[in-house]
């Protein structure tokens, strides 16, 4: 096991790993060292076969104030190189979550700006406090609002309308208006946040690895796809791809036999 020093893992579920940010004293803001964490944390998950579901939140009353002021104050004396570097680390290290092939849950349960609003982004789902409120913080600070994701990710699930007028204004879009407009597929009460996040990893772990794997690649390529014949070319290898698997064998066994599937990712 990996010792962290800015996230927390639990394992509260057989095959599901919950991560908290752990900085609630700075509404876990993320640190130079919470990125490195961030691409420890997915190699940890995704090479451990048990672990089939992994979950994202914050520890205290915020799930990500975004980079931590203090290091952003540091930016300005990089070199530009230095800054680029810097930054397409920080990238690979919040879009690492969408590349896993392990489902990722966000569970906000407070503020998510900035990198935090990346750090859902990334997320597979996302579900949200009531308390929770979200913004694009990037621009209040001097940067441009397209960062770690953010202007790949927010049209394609708002629209680009929406995700424009978010992030050049880099307003506030509560828990209430990020459910009707899709940010989030679910809102519940604080204390009932993790009970529900838990409740949609056991419904995914429930299914075959490679079939979740399969899905969650086959999402992300088709949703730029160039034609219809294009995703179709991509589903129909992936059912190709998923028929030679055990797991498929079990599925089908499982169903016939009205009983639990036994997967092995294989």
């Amino acid at each position: 096991m990996i010792e962290y020093t800015t996230l927390r893992v639990e394992r509260p579920k057989p095959q599901i790993a919950v991560a908290y940010l752990d900085r609630p004293d700075r509404l876990n803001a993320i640190t130079f060292r919470m990125f490195d964490e961030f691409a420890a944390l997915q190699t940890e998950i995704e090479s451990d076969p048990d672990t089939r579901v992994l979950i994202l939140t914050g520890s205290g009353r915020g799930f990500c104030a975004g980079l931590d002021l203090d290091q952003a104050a540091t930016l300005p004396a990089m070199s530009a190189a230095e800054m680029l570097t810097a930054q397409e680390s920080w990238a690979r290290s919040v879009s690492g979550f969408q590349r896993m092939t392990t489902p990722v849950i966000a569970a906000v349960n407070g503020p998510a700006a900035g990198a935090g609003l990346s750090l859902a982004l990334a997320a597979d789902i996302r579900i949200a406090s009531a308390a929770a409120k979200f913004n694009a913080a990037f621009v209040r600070i001097g940067l441009s609002g397209g960062d770690l994701g953010t202007s790949w990710a927010l049209p394609r699930l708002l629209g680009l309308g929406r995700a424009t007028e978010i992030l050049l204004t880099g307003r506030f879009v509560d828990a209430s208006e990020a459910l009707r407009i899709g940010l989030v597929t679910d809102v519940c009460e604080p204390d009932d946040l993790l009970d529900r996040a838990l409740e949609i990893a056991e419904r995914i772990r429930g299914n075959s690895p490679v079939g979740m794997a399969l899905t969650k690649q086959v999402i992300q390529t088709n949703v730029d796809a160039s034609s219809l014949e294009a995703a179709l070319s991509i589903e129909n290898r992936n059912q190709v791809l998923a028929t030679r698997t055990a797991d498929m064998r079990e599925a089908l066994a499982a169903f016939r036999e009205k009983r639990t599937p036994r997967f092995a990712g294989e």
